[in-house]
C-alpha cells in the first residue's frame, strides 16, 4: 500500500486527513487538534488546506460570517437533544 504523508512530523497520512475531513474536521486548526497534523514545523499546513478545499462546511460557513462555530454547534446539539 502506498501512502502519501501530509505531516512527516507525526507521520499523518492524506488518508487520515481525508479522514478528519469527512467526520467534520473544516480548518487545518480542527485537523491539528484531530491528530497533531500542522502543528511542530508547520510545512504542511498549506498541504491540508488543498486537502480540505473550500467545500460546503457549515463550521466554515458560519467563522466566514464572524459568527463562533463552536456555540452555533453546542446550540444545535442542544436542540436535537430536546
Amino acid at each position: 500500500m502506498n501512502r502519501v504523508y501530509v505531516c512527516s512530523c507525526f507521520g499523518v497520512t492524506e488518508k487520515q486527513v481525508k479522514e478528519h475531513a469527512d467526520a467534520g474536521a473544516c480548518t487545518p486548526r480542527q485537523i491539528a487538534s484531530a491528530c497533531k497534523a500542522g502543528t511542530d514545523c508547520g510545512s504542511c499546513v498549506r498541504r491540508i488546506q488543498a486537502i480540505l478545499g473550500r467545500g460546503n462546511c457549515p463550521r466554515r460557513e458560519l467563522l466566514d460570517q464572524g459568527m463562533p462555530a463552536l456555540v452555533a454547534e453546542t446550540f444545535t446539539e442542544l436542540d436535537e437533544a430536546a
